[in-house]
């Protein structure tokens, strides 16, 4: 397994941005699928960006346009840039690792909060 910890959530106004970072604790050049999910109050998980295949990247069609996942080898480091803030957006955002052979690794999380 891959140890993964989130930061850089934290509550913003609707329109604003944030960055989320989510360290490795390997390398993730390797790593078959890494992204994003998020889960709101009274809701179930659902993905938000993640790398798949290794560099296909995947979205939630209500982030398109908005959010951009993006990754640096060097740092073991997977990013989520999240533009274009909505009150809908808020919600506790988890980073995964799906690793072959090792099966799925989660962080503890990060809250992001969107004022209206």
């Amino acid at each position: 397994q891959v140890q993964l910890v989130e930061s850089g959530g934290g509550l913003v106004q609707a329109g604003g941005s944030l960055r989320l970072s989510c360290a490795a604790s390997r390398s993730i050049f390797s790593i078959n699928a890494m992204g994003w999910y998020r889960q709101a109050p009274g809701k179930q998980r659902e993905l938000v960006a993640a790398f798949t295949s290794g560099s296909i990247t995947n979205y939630a069609d209500s982030v398109k346009g908005r959010f951009t996942i993006s990754r640096d080898n060097g740092k073991n480091t997977v990013y989520l840039q999240m533009n274009s803030l909505k009150p809908e957006d808020t919600g506790v955002y988890y980073c995964r690792a799906d690793v072959v052979g090792a099966g799925t690794s989660w962080g503890q999380g990060t809250q992001v909060t969107v004022s209206s």
